[in-house]
């Protein structure tokens, strides 16, 4: 294209920010007088049409010069990865697909173009360019990385090995659509996303709706990339060997005529001739994988094309602008005239993109509206009577209403990658059946099912989250120790859902086998501080970490949770035997107002042990009576959702989808946790008892977990971490200073 002019009076409205236009070039000429995608129409009529391929290409560089206006109107930003695939995601668009998912968070900028493109952000109001850059990484503007709540983009996107999470999510949920998810060969070098795209084509072989592109462009954010040194055919193995039946390569390499050196080049440096043949073969590659997909076969599309094509520099120099790359530098402004478009090439790309998959994403996007969902009736609640007497595995409790939830609902999942049987819930995997291509009536699995477990926990969490998000129910069960592993996709799900225009069923956990019924297998399955991170995430304000006295308060728990929106939600309980200490109606109190009193003995004073989990109670019970020996009077407090017990000043709950404003008032807290002194009591993280040490007045303490140790018994864990009777009714001594 030609040296860039002013502003044009007849430029349309939305142009308005765009610096750069250019006269139009005899293609635009012969291929760009009117949208090749009609009035009526979803997509072009075919990828080997001249003037399909054209207007292709056209969309390429309006997608390129869009990403490097963003960034460098803040200066700041990612432009270069996404610059490589452009031609990829106009082809996408301009064959009719619009469920757009990404593992790259720094491609963000690219994918608010293209939604830009289409009118979806003029929901936001942004309607201009220049508003684009504008609200770009600006509060209730654009994010620097995908998040929840941009019209028209299925999913977030932060850390990398999660995008694909969400593609087989949706694909499970809606066969009929595709889902291609972009993943950078950067992101290629984690762990997860070979592992977790393994396990979900054995376990479900005949969902291949969805399209892994990757991205293959030399190059991570500051250096080459860790698979910048495979031959395309070593690639073409590598997806191969990992169960993809049909692997689609496209090297812009065999089309270069400009004597580019390197493997990785840039297409945009190739005459026009050679620009619209690489086009073509884009376009007729992207419709051959997405048919493939659509058609049953395992199918990943594999795009090599050098890093920062067409954009203001090459290779990881593309990545990340910094202060100084404004809109006004030399090296930027020469990008952009560079990829300039006439005014009436601005109006095609438009009309194209806002008619492609039947409108704009922001209303044909399969995210864009609720998934309905089973009707799950009344949970078969059991309420076991109170006593120490009455011992009962709490997570068997919950295993029966998990089943029953499944039996009623055709698209749950649950994962779990340490097994349900050794969690106390193999009444899961009795009613639900693992998902396995191998039948065994021993271990209750075959081909259908409703248990994933992988042995990989960010596998089980990526599953479950995504599918919570894309509007469907799940659990995810973990043993606490392990859940680490999963809980990064997990908080991005989390955070998407406080930001989500729309409501979706929360995502919910059950975390099992605490450290302290984990003695002899020492610190590698102790690893309570987990909590901190949920107590962290507290404060977000829709994340809520339970904590169920007993097998009663447990149902009670979940029985909630399955009927609750934009939640990220954590039950944690032991696996051993335990008393029933509560009935269902004090259970419902406990989660609603944060906690209950389990026990009140009177004495010269009171001291209040405030509890978190259900094993730590029977210390606590054991410290209030050596204290009532010595006239010391105690009150037994179950925490069952320390989130409740904040002030609400304290989380950032009004600013979440759904928000949940449920708090205990000043008046009720200071009645329920009277006393003369306070002890936040856990088998987990201090950080749980925070609200304690907030609100109280009182003279007080937390007793907490310290560290893991290898014992022959949990007694002898809680004497390791001073959580015995002896140790909690002497500091109750002490801080009632007698």
């Amino acid at each position: 294209m030609t040296a860039a002019v002013s502003l044009p009076t007849s430029a349309p409205a939305f142009c308005e920010g765009i610096q750069h236009f250019s006269e139009p070039t005899p293609e635009f000429e012969k291929y760009g007088q009117s949208a090749v995608i009609g009035e009526g129409q979803d997509s072009i009529a075919a990828p080997s049409d001249a003037a399909a391929v054209y207007q292709t290409l056209l969309a390429a560089d309006a997608l390129r010069y869009l990403t490097l206006h963003i960034t460098a109107s803040k200066q700041s930003g990612h432009p270069g990865g996404f610059a490589s695939i452009a031609d990829t995601i106009a082809a996408l668009v301009m064959l009719g697909y619009k469920n757009l998912i990404t593992e790259v968070g720094h491609h963000a900028p690219g994918f608010y173009s293209t939604v830009f493109m289409d009118t979806s952000l003029e929901q936001m109001g942004i309607k201009t360019v220049q508003e684009l850059g504008d609200r770009f990484r600006e509060t209730h503007g654009l994010l620097g990385h995908l998040s929840g709540q941009i019209p028209g983009l299925l999913s977030p996107a932060g850390p990398l090995g999660q995008g694909q999470h969400f593609a087989m999510a949706a694909a499970k949920l809606h066969p009929d659509q595709l889902f291609p998810v972009t993943i950078g060969d950067g992101g290629l070098g984690e762990p997860y996303i070979m592992s977790s795209l393994g396990h979900f084509n054995t376990i479900y072989p005949h969902v291949t709706n969805y399209l892994p592109i990757l991205v293959w462009n030399g190059f991570s954010q500051e250096h080459h990339s860790i698979v910048s040194t495979y031959t395309n055919e070593q690639m073409v193995a590598y997806w191969s060997g990992n169960g993809f039946a049909e692997v689609i390569l496209i090297d812009a390499k065999d089309y270069d005529d400009a004597d580019q050196s390197g493997p990785y080049v840039d297409s945009t440096a190739f005459s026009i001739q050679q620009r619209l043949a690489f086009t073509q073969a884009i376009l007729e590659a992207t419709d051959k994988a997405a048919k493939s997909a659509l058609g049953g076969t395992q199918t990943v599309l594999i795009v090599k094309q050098l890093k920062g094509a067409g954009v203001h520099k090459r290779g990881s120099q593309s990545h990340n602008l910094y202060p100084g790359d404004s809109l006004d530098k030399d090296y930027v402004v020469s990008a952009l005239k560079a990829r300039a478009l006439p005014p009436q090439g601005w109006e095609i790309v438009r009309t194209n993109f806002a008619r492609a998959h039947g409108g704009p994403a922001a209303v044909t996007a399969v995210t864009e509206s609720v998934l309905p969902l089973a009707d799950l009736g009344t949970l078969p609640l059991n309420e076991f009577d109170i006593g120490t007497d009455h011992k009962q595995v709490a997570t068997t409790a919950m295993g029966l209403l998990v089943a029953h939830v499944g039996q009623q609902d055709p698209n749950f999942v649950v994962t779990n990658a340490d097994g349900n049987a050794a969690s106390g819930i193999n009444n899961i995997n009795q009613a639900l059946k693992i998902i396995h291509p191998t039948p065994d009536d021993t271990y209750f699995q075959g081909p259908q099912g409703q248990v994933y477990e992988p042995l990989n926990e960010d596998a089980c969490a990526g599953l479950a989250a995504a599918q919570a998000l894309m509007g469907a129910r799940s659990l995810w069960c973990s043993y606490e120790s392990f859940a680490i592993n999963g809980l990064p996709i997990w908080q991005t799900t989390t955070q998407a859902m406080a930001e989500l225009r729309r409501p979706t069923p929360s995502t919910i956990c059950l975390f099992t086998a605490g450290a302290l019924e984990q003695g002899r297998n020492g610190w590698t399955h102790q690893r309570p501080e987990i909590e901190n991170y949920f107590a962290a995430m507290m404060r977000n304000g829709n994340i809520f970490p339970l904590f169920p006295t007993d097998a009663n308060s447990i149902q009670v728990c979940y029985d909630w949770a399955v009927s609750t929106q934009n939640k990220g939600i954590t039950i944690t309980a032991s696996k051993s035997p335990l008393p029933i200490r509560t009935s269902f109606e004090q259970g419902r109190e406990a989660l609603a107002k944060g906690a209950i009193v389990l026990q009140e003995t009177p004495g010269n004073k009171t001291v209040v042990l405030g509890v978190v989990g259900d094993m730590m109670l029977i210390p606590v019970i054991d410290a209030a009576r050596a204290l009532a020996e010595r006239g010391i009077g105690s009150k037994v407090i179950s925490i069952v959702s320390p989130r409740r017990l904040y002030r609400p000043s304290d989380v950032a709950w009004q600013s979440c989808s759904e928000a949940d404003g449920g708090f205990l008032s000043d008046a009720e807290f200071a009645d329920l946790f009277d006393g003369d002194a306070v002890i936040g009591v856990t088998g987990g993280s201090s950080a749980m008892v925070e609200p304690l040490m907030l609100r109280s007045p009182l003279p007080r303490d937390a007793m907490a977990w310290k560290r893991g140790e290898t014992t022959a018994s949990a007694t002898q864990l809680f004497a390791f971490n001073g959580l015995t009777a002896e140790k909690i009714a002497a500091r109750a001594h002490d801080l009632l200073d007698f």
